[in-house]
Order: C-alpha cells, then structure tokens, then sequence
C-alpha cells in the first residue's frame, strides 16, 4: 500500500518487534510466555455481527473543544494508514513475535480530536459494552494502533474485524477486539478485565497479570 512501516518494541528494555535474542540465539519472551505458531483465537462473549450501516466510531468524554467527534466506517478507514511491526502477549502466557499490524496510529485520533489538558486516562470501548482502560501514555505511546489489518490481510471477524486495538508494550487484553470508541477520562477508571481481577496496567515484561500484583499507584482500588 506504500504506507510507512514502524517497528514497535514491545519489551520496555528496548528490545524490537521481533524480541532480543536470548543468549542461546533464541527470541527472548516476557517472563512466563511461550513461542506460538499460529494465531489463536480468545475472547468473552459471542463474535458480533458487522453491520457497515450502522457502524460508527466515537471520541467523547473530556475532549478539548467539549464535543463528541464520530466517524462513520467508511470515514475511519480513509484516515492515514500505516503499518507496524510488533510482538502480541496475550495473558493465557503465549506469544506471537513480529506480525505486521495494519490500521490508524491512535496519535492520529488524538490529532483529529484532542484531549482536555487534565486527561490522564483513556477508556477504550468495544462491543456489548466491553472496555479497557489505558493511561494517555500508553494509548499515545509508539506502535498502538487501531489494527484493520495483519500481514495484508484484513482481519478476519474472530480476530477483531472491523477494529482491534493493539497496544504492542502491554498485554493483548489491553487492546480490545470490535471496537466503537474512546473516552477521554481525567481520573483512571478499570475497564471490564481490570475489574474483574486483572492488572490494572498489564505490562508483560513486569508480568503485571492479576490485581492482587498491583502496587499503590497502579490503580484505582477494586
């Protein structure tokens, strides 16, 4: 497509898309993950039924300029595409290192339609209500993306089709599939995981998994 290819790190030591080889030659992996081929597919909840017509995405919340700013499908899929080189970690412990992730860099919403100054926290929503909560620098940190696409191919609908998040630096469940929007949050709120057990920030190279991990600081009280 002629798009721009970055390459995220997904390790906070600095180590690139595909892992710092370990010192057996082999791609080192976050603490407690194992290599996976193929792509599995997890998720709560029935895959929804994509419906073009109906279809909006929607920035509200603490906006800069006080309004709800929506896109339809069409209008989001024009927005200024790129690609991304990064690793996936999902918090069942398996990981797929290097795939090229396809999409609108989340910078780009936050171009088009800014955050208050006092926003601190994003909410990303997806279908039947489903949320997950980032810091703003996470959400605007290199490599997160709002993914329509994997190595060329659009996504198929178990995978997130239209609209996955990808946050490369944290775990998979931080970036929701089947997404609809982002609220602009000037305190954090947990999302659907967090409250139910999961780390509030979910950092795979700290294997930040449960809440019962959390340290004061990392998160609203449950």
């Amino acid at each position: 497509m002629g798009q721009p290819v970055e390459r995220a790190s997904g390790n906070a030591s600095g180590a690139g898309a595909k892992g710092a080889p370990s010192g057996a030659g082999q791609p080192e992996l976050p603490p407690g993950q194992r290599l996976q081929r193929g792509w599995p597919v997890t998720h709560y909840g029935p895959v929804p039924k994509f419906r073009p017509e109906r279809w909006e995405f929607r920035v509200f919340g603490a906006t800069a300029d006080g309004a709800k700013h929506c896109w339809t499908h069409e209008e989001f899929t024009a927005l200024p595409y790129t690609t991304v080189v990064a690793d996936l970690h999902c918090v069942t412990k398996y990981s797929m290192l290097g795939a090229e992730w396809g999409g609108i860099p989340a910078r780009t919403i936050l171009d088009i339609a800014p955050p208050a100054p006092d926003v601190t926290h994003v909410m990303v929503w997806a279908e039947y209500g489903f949320s997950s909560n980032l810091r703003l620098s996470d959400f605007t940190a290199e490599g997160t993306l709002f993914a329509t696409h994997k190595d060329g191919e659009l996504l198929t609908a178990e995978h997130g089709f239209p609209l996955r998040l990808v946050v490369p630096h944290l775990y998979a469940w931080k970036g929701p599939k089947w997404v609809r929007g982002v609220e602009y949050m000037t305190a954090d709120r947990r999302g659907f995981w967090e409250e139910r057990g999961y780390h509030n920030i979910g950092d795979p190279w700290k294997e930040q998994r449960y809440s019962y991990q959390e340290e004061p600081g990392d998160g609203p009280e449950l």
